[in-house]
């Protein structure tokens, strides 16, 4: 029997996971921001070569002619190509829009402002940390230069200005526009000066009991070395001179004092209030207020918060390491204590406050942010949190539940009739946690296999794969790598090690980043089946709840086949023929060369005067054989609409190139994560999903599975109900103009939202 939820665990969950929010929509970033190259490391090495040999490969024979000849391209490219880095900066001011619009809920907005810090913080820790690894390496060279022509260090100048901007962007909309409406509707941020005297009582009380145990003041002098600041720490510097006089009668030198503020409390504190108002006041403004307490003997002169962003990258020594698993840990441990990037410090810090700290750090004046209001805006997640003001927040959502039969027999009976395609998160994730909780307790599944890339804490589909192991053969295929989630990934690998199951790390030098779930079952008939899950988004039932994804379910053999491959291929690193991964797309074997096929095919069409269009729903576009492939098909005929959420360097619209194609970028209240891909085909359409973006992570140092959806009921659900709602959203919808610049569509007739109307099908269902 399968494992149902009551509504109490649901509504448990739900308030986790809305507690979990910005972790959730930070977390994916990640698909946002390729990594850099860095000589130092031979897994990067390794990656390369292997890359370039997939590169030459070609799944297809009939199509080996048409994929290694190189687009037609009849005019010049310079000048086609957006930088990924300013790029991203444009998605993430699309963000900064949500916490601007009145429209959106109050306290959406401040999570969406706060969102925008997190978000920052890993551009700033992994691209902008990446790019000064690469000028330190010698990359600064004329050779070293990208797609637009510029050394790292013209881009790095190019970044500076441009994150300066958004920071004061940022900060306006939290002083001009959300601090004065959330006082309208009554939450108020409090300053120290301006408590009442029963909110004073109270935090004066919390701090003994809390707060004071837990810090330990440090001066810096020759017998207190400056102290190690982790990694986006929120700390706070003092200027200090002692109040004894020296013997001559002068004052003593200052000197500087830090007080690490300690990451187990709450960086903003609620307060009582009779009036039923909603009061916060941030910690670091109660550890202000009582320094003075802590630095008995000394003046403080001055006094500001501070937090310093370091290098995040992993360079691991794979090829020199015991495991993958020992050398990510090691590397974890280094990540809290890398370089300084950047450090962001109170506008109103005493200037010796912030030069002895940006000497300290090594910084250059372009790496130092003065921040308008609180150090690290992230923190306003714990407002939209800890305030119970449901009319100020987006109402709750439940997905419609697909109805699968509580007996297992029915499950897999029902999979061997029909293939079932979910669109979260307006289909709840619960069939896919049910699907694999079945396959556990099922005494007819023999076997279970699955790729876990990041899930949560305590997720059912985790136990579901320990209480497997007790009966069956379990594999799971777990990415150690999968950025910021290392951590808890080597806990889970350790506690699945422990259980029994049979646990791998995937391919070295790649991440494992296909999502995957395959039962083999003794059926009662007597034959043995393959029953599969197949997804574009992680098997993490919270992150389901927030991020749009598209699960498929099937027992087709053709598929399920391949599948099994595929797992052989991660757990062996054993090769089959290239035409044996079919009907799948498979990176980093076949998928790079089968979508520039796919691609070229669609130019054919064209060319031929048969029906051609392409439209790609992605999170980013970047890799270079792919735009170009879109260009030449652009200006063979095809009409090509792409949704792209985050980073596009294809500039459309461009007369004689791209004019064909259309570009638009969709943030709403869900993380559009999905990834589909329809083609024309002359008439005989064909849709795919898959965890694949264009780009050449993706495509050529990932392991990714793009699968495709043959039930034409499922396909049309695809190309009309989803694909068609994203081209018609006219609400939270962006276009990408030839300038780079995003600006809303068009309005005709009334305004239309793909998520509010996907969420109304739902309802209705």
């Amino acid at each position: 029997m399968t494992t149902k939820l009551t509504d109490a665990e649901v509504a448990k969950r739900t308030a986790a996971a809305e507690e979990r929010a910005i972790e959730s929509a930070n977390t994916d970033v990640d698909e946002l921001l390729p990594d850099l190259p860095v000589p130092s490391t031979p897994a990067k090495k390794a990656a390369g070569r292997a890359a370039k040999a997939a590169g030459k490969r070609s799944p297809h024979k009939a199509n080996e002619a048409m994929a290694e000849a190189a687009p037609s391209l009849p005019v010049s490219l310079n000048g086609m190509f957006f930088h990924r880095d300013e790029s991203w900066l444009k998605f993430n001011g699309r963000v900064l829009e949500e916490a601007q619009d009145e429209a959106n809920p109050l306290l959406e907005r401040v999570k969406f402002l706060a969102i925008t810090a997190s978000n920052l913080d890993e551009f700033v820790e992994i691209r902008v940390a990446g790019i000064l690894q690469q000028i330190e390496d010698g990359f600064n060279q004329a050779q070293s230069a990208d797609e637009g022509g510029m050394t790292p260090e013209e881009r790095l100048a190019g970044l500076s200005k441009n994150m300066a901007a958004f920071v004061k962007a940022q900060y306006a909309c939290w002083n001009d526009q959300l601090i004065p409406a959330l006082e309208k509707a009554g939450v108020t941020v409090c300053r120290w000066k301006k408590l009442s005297d029963a909110a004073r009582k109270f935090v004066e009380q919390f701090y003994l009991d809390e707060v004071d145990p837990l810090l330990t003041p440090v001066t810096i002098d020759p017998s207190h070395p400056f102290p190690r600041v982790l990694n986006k720490a929120l700390c706070i510097a003092l200027l200090l001179r002692h109040k004894r006089r020296a013997p001559d009668g002068r004052k003593p030198p200052t000197v500087l004092g830090v007080v690490t503020v300690p990451r187990s409390l709450p960086r903003v504190i609620a307060l009582p209030n009779a009036e039923g108002k909603t009061d916060f006041i941030f910690l670091h403004e109660l550890i202000e207020a009582k320094v003075e307490k802590m630095y008995r003997g000394y003046e403080v002169l001055g006094k500001a918060a501070f937090r310093v962003t370091r290098n995040s990258n992993l360079y691991m020594q794979e090829e020199e390491s015991r495991s993958v698993l020992e050398s990510v840990r090691e590397e974890l441990h280094n990540r809290r204590k890398g370089d300084a990037v950047r450090l962001e410090i109170e506008q109103s810090a005493d200037e010796e406050i912030v030069e002895r700290l940006r000497t300290n750090f090594e910084l250059e004046n372009w790496q130092v942010f003065r921040t308008n209001g609180p150090v690290n805006l992230s923190r306003l997640m714990n407002i939209y949190s800890d305030a119970k003001l449901p009319a100020l927040k987006y109402p709750t959502f439940h997905g419609h539940c697909y109805a699968l039969s509580s007996k297992s027999e029915d499950i897999f009976a029902e999979l061997r009739k029909r293939d079932i395609l979910l669109h979260h998160p307006f289909d709840s994730y619960r069939t896919v946690e049910e699907f694999i909780h079945t396959g556990a307790r099922d005494e007819h599944v023999i076997s279970m296999k699955q790729t876990l890339y990041r899930t949560s804490k305590d997720s059912p589909i985790f136990r579901a794969l320990i209480e497997a192991a007790q009966t069956k053969d379990v594999t799971v295929v777990v990415e150690l790598m999968a950025r910021f989630d290392e951590d808890s990934n080597i806990r889970w690998a350790r506690e699945l090690e422990d259980a029994g199951v049979g646990v791998f790390h995937g391919i070295v030098g790649r991440k494992t980043h296909c999502k995957l779930a395959l039962l083999v079952r003794r059926d009662p008939d007597g034959h043995v089946r393959r029953y599969a899950h197949l997804g574009t988004g992680n098997y993490n039932p919270v992150t389901a709840r927030f991020y749009t994804d598209i699960s498929m379910l099937t027992s087709r053999p053709e598929i399920t086949t391949a599948a099994q491959r595929v797992f052989n291929y991660l757990t062996a690193e054993a090769e089959a023929e290239h035409d044996a991964y079919a009907p799948l797309m498979v990176a980093p074997l076949t998928l790079a060369q089968d979508f520039l096929n796919l691609i070229g095919r669609e130019a054919e069409h064209a060319r031929a005067g048969r029906r051609a269009g392409i439209v790609a729903k992605m999170n980013g576009l970047l890799e270079r054989k792919t735009v170009e492939a879109l260009y030449a098909a652009s200006q063979a005929g095809v009409e090509i609409d792409l949704i792209v959420r985050g980073m596009c360097s294809l500039r459309p619209g461009v007369k004689g190139v791209s004019e064909r194609i259309r570009v638009r970028s969709i943030v709403g209240r869900f993380l559009e994560h999905s990834r589909i891909f329809q083609f024309e085909n002359g008439g005989d359409r064909q849709i795919f999903c898959g965890s694949a973006d264009w780009m050449a992570r993706n495509l050529y140092e990932r392991c990714e599975v793009i699968y495709p959806i043959w039930d034409e009921h499922l396909a049309r659900r695809l190309r009309e109900e989803i694909l068609g709602s994203y081209l018609k959203d006219t609400v939270k919808a962006r276009v990408l103009g030839p300038d780079g610049e995003y600006t809303r569509p068009p309005q005709h007739g009334e305004p239309f939202s793909a998520q509010d109307y996907l969420m109304g099908l739902s309802a209705e269902r």
